[in-house]
């Protein structure tokens, strides 16, 4: 029996909505889950696809003397002209529609009706860890991710490997978004060195053997297909001159340290920082937004090198945070956040590390890992 766990997206009440997130972080099951009465359109089935797409003035045929509540249409970006009917339909009958992708790139483009405001957009993200509870483990959330199935599947490489190669080409191919695989292939590899920091297009480009151009567009299809996140430099009342590249990440561990080769001359330091990064990003991201707490995720560099990991700003949060795995902490380690707190005396300063106990230095709380993953609410407010 496969393991459901209960998540922490909040369902709005009354009001159509978007649900966006990557291929396999669970937004069908979560929507099978919480609207079992709804009327299920599945774009994924060709004879509803093809239907749909020479007919998308049809949609209200899957609707007529079947009415439920909610409307389900699963991977609306394959057919994106039957927004125009949702619209039609919310106005003229008051229907309510749930619209799921995983894919932005159709929906991206002029002239595509995003419904004007009548539908929220919502995201679904691996799994946090007050959604798994006991079976949170960050041993295993730092070698497997936290995507849902890989709770559910024994060969957790397997899947992984499959998701990483196979669907993010296939995807690609069927989507005619690229004319080389192999150089899409060898990109996705090459990027998982990018894992967490400064963005070079130009560099990767050189690494990849191919046009900056080819670069700038393979990145821009991992943002359409929602499995990378693009962290862009804090400045705000900068009082000192910061980098001005964004900082990359993919959107989960286990699919980053999937992609990321590894040989004799790698250091494991450095892939396990980077894998320790990105899901304390993880965290940071979706509890933000599953608890509409308002703020957005930022990092802090300047040009002389000096760093904060994190920087979550917004109406009722300010916290600049520092993410180390060792465990004990020097003043080398407190030298970013030192020089933040100085320039931005207002925030709140936070070093994560993988101690056991929680210190104090000045105005910085230093706090274990094991304690961040357990209530990160807390430690924000």
């Amino acid at each position: 029996m496969s393991i459901y766990y209960q998540r922490q997206l909040k369902i709005p009440h009354n009001k159509s909505f978007f649900l966006f997130g990557p291929r396999g972080t669970g937004k069908t099951t979560w929507i099978k889950n919480n609207f079992p009465e709804a009327i299920y359109i599945n774009l994924l089935k060709p004879e509803i696809y093809n239907h749909l797409l020479a007919n998308p003035e049809k949609l209200e045929d899957f609707i007529v003397d079947k009415f439920s509540d909610w409307i389900i249409i699963d991977e609306v970006q394959k057919v994106p002209e039957l927004l125009n009917e949702v619209h039609r339909l919310i106005e003229s009958k008051g229907y309510k529609f749930i619209l799921t992708g995983s894919n932005a790139r159709k929906l991206r483009q002029k002239g595509v009706n995003l419904l004007a405001g009548r539908a929220l957009v919502l995201n679904m993200y691996p799994l946090v860890t007050e959604e798994l509870k006991e079976d949170f483990n960050l041993k295993t959330s730092l070698r497997f991710g936290n995507m849902p199935a890989i709770y559910n599947e024994e060969d957790k490489e397997g899947y992984l490997e499959a998701y990483a190669m196979t669907y993010l080409q296939q995807e690609v191919l069927q989507e005619g978004w690229i004319k080389n695989l192999p150089a899409f292939s060898r990109f996705l590899r090459i990027a998982s060195f990018s894992q967490g920091s400064l963005l070079n297009i130009s560099e990767v480009a050189r690494e990849c053997a191919v046009n900056r151009k080819v670069v700038e567009n393979y990145f821009s299809i991992l943002d359409d297909l929602l499995v990378a996140y693009f962290l862009p430099p804090f400045k705000k009342r900068a009082k000192r001159e910061s980098v001005k590249h964004s900082k990359f990440y993919y959107f989960d561990v286990g699919i980053y340290r999937t992609l990321r080769p590894r040989g004799p001359l790698d250091i494991s330091t450095e892939i396990d920082g980077a894998g320790l990064e990105t899901l304390v990003l993880q965290e940071l991201k979706a509890i933000g937004e599953y608890n509409k707490l308002g703020y957005k995720v930022y990092f802090w560099r300047t040009v002389s090198g000096l760093e904060v990991d994190f920087v979550l700003y917004g109406e009722k949060h300010f916290v600049a945070i520092e993410v180390k795995r060792k465990t004990s902490v020097s003043s080398k380690d407190l030298r970013g956040l030192k020089m933040f707190l100085k320039d931005y005396p207002e925030a709140k300063g936070v070093l994560l590390y993988g101690g056991a106990e929680r210190l104090y230095y000045d105005n910085i709380e230093v706090i274990p890992l094991t304690d961040f993953f357990k209530d990160v609410q807390a430690i924000l407010s």
